[in-house]
């Protein structure tokens, strides 16, 4: 198999040369070829050239003749002379446009004329055309980043800082800094509504009932779910009186896998929160469920509860939050971004939207730092396989 015949390029006098080879000194192609060792479709272009360059006419080729090589020269800057005047170069000097409309200009005219040719005529640089191009590409590419980021915004119900919404933006592919974030949040006017906090205490540790020892002992970062339960209870005010939460949490997605509501501060509340919780979940004996010294928990109902499932009851020391911190946390987001925003004409509307809270958003939507800004149902759908 013979080798590939290498590419090579020849001037118009060298083809000039081997047309007048034949047609002069009556060479013939055959022999031209095998003595120059060019193609026969080639020489032959170039005799048809030739021919017709001495008829007078142009050709289809490129020119070979002296004479043809300025008619094609004149025919080339009479069409750029034609397209110089078409494009208003005085009118836009006594305008004395911004650099907007210049680069408006070029573009609408960029379809007649090559960039280098209008940058010429209007007194601007091609670096500084190109350069406003790609100002106008990121301007575009930045106003749809804002209008995505005040929709997630929005849909967080105005809680989302700038770590949250970076992280959602990066999750939906966006090439972006936190930084760049934090501009495009102080120029649409997005700022996180912060709420005094409202104390009120629905703990009372000073009883003669049983106290668990702490087998917690703060360890909040379990390696698989249903390890480790934290619970609780807290208050939500309405126009009709309180209404009490009691909630349990999984530490290892901080998940609230069981909550109940009632108007009454009871035992009842904490045994169906952790009945739910139980229902939803069936850990398996030697689970351990966190709580405070509140009498709801100290209780013979609640620990029987407990025994019956083969869980371990564990208990914060006296007068120390930091215990139940994660407990706690929760509740503070639960009243920073949704029920002090609020307010409740009765009960049944707060238990309502307290609902609507914990399954429609905290649970499934909510993003969690401590969880890489995953929400709890995600974090656990992409860590189950490796469990």
């Amino acid at each position: 198999m013979k080798p590939p015949r290498p590419r090579r390029d020849f001037d118009a006098a060298f083809k000039l040369h081997i047309a007048q080879l034949v047609r002069e000194q009556g060479l013939s192609i055959v022999q031209v070829c095998q003595d120059q060792d060019l193609v026969r479709s080639a020489v032959r272009r170039w005799v048809k050239q030739y021919d017709a360059e001495k008829a007078g006419q142009p050709g289809l080729g490129q020119p070979l003749t002296a004479e043809q090589q300025r008619i094609r020269q004149l025919e080339l800057e009479n069409r750029q002379l034609r397209e110089d005047v078409s494009v208003p170069k005085k009118s836009i000097g006594l305008l004395r446009p911004r650099t907007e409309v210049i680069q408006q200009m070029i573009n609408q005219w960029q379809g007649k004329a090559d960039t280098l040719r209008l940058c010429r005529l209007l007194g601007v640089s091609r670096s500084g055309v190109y350069a406003a191009r790609q100002r106008y590409r990121r301007t575009q590419d930045a106003s749809a980043l804002a209008t995505q980021l005040k929709e997630a915004f929005d849909a967080s119900g105005g809680n989302y800082g700038s770590r949250r919404l970076h992280a959602y933006l990066r999750a939906q592919g966006h090439s972006v800094g936190r930084h760049r974030v934090r501009h495009l949040m102080k120029q649409q006017g997005l700022r996180v509504r912060r709420y005094k906090r409202k104390v009120a205490y629905t703990n009372n540790s000073h009883h003669e009932l049983l106290i668990a020892d702490n087998v917690l002992d703060r360890q909040f970062t379990p390696e698989a779910p249903d390890r480790s339960w934290v619970a609780d209870i807290t208050y939500i005010r309405t126009h009709r009186g309180w209404l009490y939460l009691a909630a349990v949490l999984d530490l290892y997605s901080r998940k609230v896998v069981g909550w109940a509501m009632g108007p009454n501060l009871q035992t009842t509340l904490v045994c169906n929160a952790l009945n739910m919780a139980i229902t939803l979940r069936q850990p398996r004996p030697g689970l351990v469920v966190h709580t405070d010294r509140g009498p709801q928990y100290t209780c013979q109902v609640y620990r029987d509860l407990l025994a019956r499932h083969g869980l371990i009851v564990s208990m914060s020391r006296r007068a120390n939050c930091w215990d139940n911190a994660v407990m706690e946390r929760f509740f503070l987001s639960l009243k920073t971004e949704r029920v002090w925003q609020q307010r409740y004409d009765n009960p049944t509307e707060a238990t309502r939207d307290v609902t609507q809270y914990i399954a429609g958003f905290y649970n499934t939507h909510r993003l969690h730092s401590t969880l890489g800004y995953l929400s709890p149902a995600d974090y656990e759908k992409t860590n189950m396989a490796t469990l």
